[in-house]
Order: structure tokens, then sequence, then C-alpha cells
């Protein structure tokens, strides 16, 4: 259990900490370490979690015989801490469910009804049965309810017509009977409507044919032939048009597309997952390979034309160290960005994942990669109009094309996920370890926070290491990188720094590459340098000046630190002095 064991070793460094006070500087890295942790917990610590319990309660019932969804556990506080196919609104209330093909042959269970804030329920192409639940009726805040091809038998109950909200409403390819309830044409903002392939009976109810999108064929209602009123909108599904070029020079691809190129998203394919959703590999039917970003955050009440804002905002984007986006793909429960495939992969596994036999990194290929990357951030931050910030650089989001060329990825994603929530608070986006202490703390992100991020991410390439590290507790104190890399270097253990992979490398350059990073992750973002500062320095210009300046404000944190540590045991000293005079007899 994830968090009882934080707390636990929480616990355990508080005690230690208590046991060394005296004779020792009090270790404020620690406790800010340990308090970013707990802030990340606090997003996902309200306990007993009622939307946790009612995940795992829904999930029992969908009879998950294939055992797709391992990391649903209701020993996790939330669901918005690391649960795949579930989707929060800033951290807090889960409001999408993504659990389309995945296997299910269970029935569907009123504890769905305790998602209160739930807007997209999807679980088409799995093998429910049973009736169609009138509990359904009560989740008022659906937009988006999807249970084509199942198995799902019985009549469409008359209670979903209380669900004001719906707009998109599939429950194609199913054996429902009975006619359509004409409380469904009560649902004024009903854009969409899919009953094909059922043995529906009866008359539509008229106002059901002025949606823009509507399908009844392959069942037994009154339309088409000889009547007045067609079974089939002929609007087309949104997305599922082909526009070779829709704006710039990316293009726009179907659905069907991307399904076919990627074996209806095969989690064979799978090649990366992060904080945005999934990353397929695919191949297109001119035999080029792509990469799928299937964005997991997708609900917008900007719609398609806001996505498509964003994605025109990054495609504009282009920069030789940058990861070009080539395509594009939008449905109204789907976004879908396409890449160029990286058969490389990431510096991150190339860092710590390589298989046997592979080889790692060489000392000139991490020099190339940490000035490349800074060339790629400082066009984002310097030359992009409106300029992009990046809210996740690290080593994992820096992938390496055909010749082991370093481009950074994922940027502009942060912006895309969150203008579909502007009507609640900016979520925090970033990697524990990798965000900068004033992001995380007011959740308000600027260039200096990818500044930050930029330092954390020059350390993984100078030790190969992990940005936070539990394992180090067994033997110190310091769990996030930066800290660790610090202690290093007050013990005058530089060498110790580099990673052990490395059998050939200049330490001078490996002290300037440190010098960077310290410079780049200092606790102020004013005191942080530009990357336009970073690319300079990383060239040899003004970082002798700035590393002097560093030095001394270093140093008077110092004697700040050891005046607070001596104050404070002489408080305890004295306090402990009284209590023994007040004990003694009167």
């Amino acid at each position: 259990m994830v968090e009882s064991e934080l707390l636990r070793r929480g616990n355990m460094l508080r005690a230690k900490m208590m046991g060394n006070f005296h004779g020792h500087r009090i270790h404020l890295n620690l406790i800010t370490s340990w308090l970013i942790i707990l802030v990340f917990l606090s997003y996902s610590s309200n306990a007993p979690d009622v939307e946790g319990e009612a995940l795992v309660d829904f999930l029992r019932v969908l009879n998950d015989s294939n055992h797709l969804i391992n990391d649903w556990n209701d020993n996790f506080v939330s669901p918005c801490f690391s649960w795949s196919h579930v989707t929060c609104r800033d951290g807090i209330n889960v409001v999408a469910l993504a659990l389309e093909s995945k296997g299910f042959s269970g029935t569907l269970s009123p504890a769905i009804t305790k998602l209160k804030y739930l807007v997209s329920l999807e679980l088409q192409n799995n093998d429910l049965t049973g009736e169609l639940p009138d509990f359904l009726g009560t989740m008022e805040q659906l937009e988006v309810l999807n249970l084509a091809n199942n198995k799902f038998s019985g009549t469409i109950p008359s209670s979903w017509g209380r669900l004001s909200n719906l707009r998109h409403l599939i429950l194609s390819g199913n054996h429902l009977s009975g006619s359509i309830p004409d409380t469904i044409a009560n649902i004024t903002v009903l854009k969409e409507l899919d009953l094909s392939s059922n043995d529906l009976t009866g008359r539509v109810p008229s106002a059901l044919f002025s949606l823009a999108i509507f399908n009844f064929t392959g069942t037994h209602v009154l339309c088409g032939s000889n009547l007045t009123q067609p079974c089939v909108s002929k609007s087309p599904v949104p997305g599922d048009d082909v526009g070779k070029i829709s704006f710039s020079q990316v293009r726009r691809f179907s659905w069907r597309e991307i399904q076919l190129a990627t074996d209806n998203f095969s989690e064979s394919n799978i090649i990366g997952q992060g904080g945005f959703g999934k990353v397929y590999r695919g191949v297109l039917s001119d035999n080029t390979m792509i990469a799928v970003k299937r964005l997991t955050d997708y609900y917008s009440p900007g719609g398609e034309a806001a996505f498509c804002r964003e994605v025109e905002l990054i495609s504009v984007a282009v920069h030789k160290n940058l990861l070009r986006l080539i395509g594009f793909c939008t449905t109204f429960s789907e976004r879908m960005l396409i890449y160029p495939y990286m058969k490389n992969l990431s510096v991150a596994y190339h860092l710590r994942d390589l298989k046997p036999g592979e080889k790692g990194l060489d000392w000139p290929t991490r020099k190339r990669i940490a000035f490349c990357a800074a060339c790629g951030l400082e066009y984002l931050h310097e030359h992009c109009n409106p300029k992009i910030i990046h809210r996740d650089l690290k080593a994992a989001n820096i992938l390496l094309d055909d010749n082991f060329e370093p481009v950074v990825g994922d940027f502009g994603l942060a912006k895309i996920v969150d203008a579909k929530l502007t009507h609640v608070t900016t979520q925090v986006r970033g990697t524990m370890g990798h965000i900068a202490p004033e992001y995380l703390s007011t959740g308000k992100s600027s260039e200096k926070t990818d500044v930050f991020g930029y330092g954390i991410t020059l350390l993984e390439l100078v030790t190969g290491q992990r940005a936070i590290d539990f394992s180090r507790l067994e033997e110190e104190e310091d769990v996030l990188l930066l800290d660790h890399i610090k202690k290093l270097l007050r013990e005058d253990r530089l060498k110790d720094i580099v990673d052990q992979n490395l059998a050939v490398y200049d330490l001078k350059e490996v002290e300037t590459i440190v010098q960077v990073a310290f410079l780049c992750t200092q606790s102020s973002p004013d005191e942080r340098p530009s990357m336009t500062d970073v690319v300079n320095m990383l060239q040899g210009v003004g970082l002798s000046e700035r590393w002097a300046q560093w030095e001394q404000h270093e140093e008077e944190r110092n004697k700040q630190y050891s005046y607070m540590s001596h104050h404070f045991a002489w408080v305890e000293e004295t306090t402990q002095l009284e209590a023994i005079q007040l004990s003694k007899a009167r």
C-alpha cells in the first residue's frame, strides 16, 4: 500500500531527525522533500474515498475475467492517484471512465451512481448482459453514455429522459426490444442517438429526427422505405472525415485509420504511458510508422473547436529539437495526437531500462542531449507566440530519432488537456521530483517551471538515476535526486555522482553540467536563469559569474541553517533544564 508505506518511512525519518537533532544542521531539504510527497498524497487523501469504493464494487460486478484492470485497489485512498482508465477533474472527482473493449461479461452495478460528477461512461465492445438499468437515469451529469456492442436486452428505460445533460447516447449492437421512449426526445441537448442493430419496434418520436446524428438502421422501427423520415442522418460523425490537410501541414486522420493502424489499440502496441494517456505504436496503410498519443482527459466544454485550436498552436512549433506533430484525430469521445515513431525510444529508456546486451549512452551523446533539449525549450519559451510552457520536462519526454538526435516531446499537452477544464482550477501536471516548488504550491506555471525541470533532467543525464528514489532511504535521508547530489558535493565526492555505466567521461564537463543544474533548480524562480542563459552557459558563456554568486548565496544559507540549528538546540536544552528544576521538591 503506497500511502501507508510513505507514511511509515516518513515516521522513520522523523524519528531519525529527532535522534540526530543535537550537533547537526537541520535538514530542511529533507523536510521539503517530504512536504512535496505529502502534498501529492493530499490530492488523494479523503479517506475513506466513496468514489474509489464505488469503482471497485462496479468493477467486481462487471466481471473482469481477463484481469485487464489490475490497478484498481481499494487500499489506495483515491482513484485519482494512479488508476488506469479513470479521468479526474482537478485530481479530486471522477468525471470519465473509458472501459471499452475489456472483455467484461457481467452486468452494471448501481455502485456507479455514487460517482456524482461522472460526465462520460464508455463500456462499448464488451460482453455485458442484463437489462439497461433505471438507476443510470439518476446520473444527471452524464454527457456521454456509450454501451454499444454488448449483449444488453430488454427495453430502454423511460427514466433516462431525465438525463438533461446527455449529448451522446450510443446503444447500437445490442438485443434491445420494445419501443423508443418518448422521454428521450425531452433531452434538449442531445446531439447523437445511435440505436442501430437492435430489436426495437414501433414509431420513432418525431423530435429525434432533428438530431444532428441519428441511426435507427437494423431495427424494426418505423422509418425509411416509403416513410417520410430516413433511418439514418446525413451528418457525418465528427472526426470520421479525412482532411488531408487541416491547417498548417498537419493531417486530420479518421478514427478508423488509427484503429486499423494500432490493431484496434492493442495492448501489445502500447509503447508508453503517462499522465496524459497511453502511447501506441502504429503502422499506416502506406507502411509509415507512427506513434499515437491517446489522451485520457478528453472531456471538453469547448468541444472539437477548442481542441483544434490547441493542436494548431503546437503544430506551428517547428524546430529540429522538438518532436514534430504530423496529425490528429478527434471524435465526440476521443482526442488523439499523431507523431512520427521514434524507434530509439526515450532517453530514460537508455539510462535505466536497457535490455541485456544493449549499449548505453556515452558521455558525448549525453552532452548533446543536454544542449539540444535546452535549445528546444528555448524555442518554446522565446520564439513561439504565444509561448509554450512544457510543464513536464524529463528524460522520458526526450526522444531519440534514428540517428540518436534528441527531440523534446509532449510539449503543449498540458495546455491541450487543461483547456477542456476551463471552469475549474488548473491542475498541477508533472512528475514527482521534477516539479518546481512554486508550481506545486500555487498551481501556477511559467518558463522558470520548465527551467527547474530541465535542471533535474541534467542530473538524470549525469547520474542515470530517477528524480526520486525511495530505495535510498535504506542508507540516507535524501529521496530526491537533487538533495542526494548536493550531499555528495558537500562531501567533495563529484566522481560518485557519475553514472557507473559511463566508463569514459570528462570530469570538468561533468562539473559544468552539475553547476548549470544547480543554477536551474534554485528555490526561487527569480534566481533561475532563462533557457537562453542556459544555452549560453552550456557553451561556456556566463557560467563562472553565476556560479560564484550561487556559491556566495549558498554559504550565507548554510550560516543561517547553522544558526537555526544551534538556536533550536539551546531552546530545547533550556526547556529540559526548566523541567528538571520544576520537578525538584519544594
